[in-house]
């Protein structure tokens, strides 16, 4: 069965919540969130790990000690236990995020093909 999950119906469904998250999606491990924190990111390190692909707006991401600018469409991965979050980010910023895998993340090698 197609599972779809169109933007702007995740986003409806984020301005009703009273959070800065929905989750959206779930299948065994992986669960999808639509994310758009207000003024100021407040996560904390996750026993997962995630992906975050920007769905709107820009900003920066803090990951650890490093520092990037982030845009639409960008891909970011980030490793269970991670200290992370969003920086300087425009008011339209918004991020889907997918959790998957075990508690403490998986294991094995990173690989960036595009490095």
């Amino acid at each position: 069965m197609l599972q779809k999950i169109a933007y702007t119906e995740a986003l409806k469904a984020l301005e009703t919540s009273e959070k800065e998250f929905t989750t959206v999606f779930a299948h065994g491990t992986l669960s999808v969130e639509l994310y758009k924190p207000d003024t100021i990111d407040k996560q904390n390190p996750h026993e997962r790990d995630e992906v975050y692909v920007i769905a709107s707006g820009a900003g920066k991401f803090v990951l650890e000690e490093e520092v990037a600018p982030v845009k639409t469409g960008d891909f970011l991965f980030v490793p269970a236990g991670a200290y992370h979050k969003f920086i300087e980010f425009t008011e339209d910023f918004s991020t889907w995020v997918l959790f998957y895998g075990p508690k403490e993340g998986e294991k094995g090698t990173v690989k960036n093909f595009l490095s």
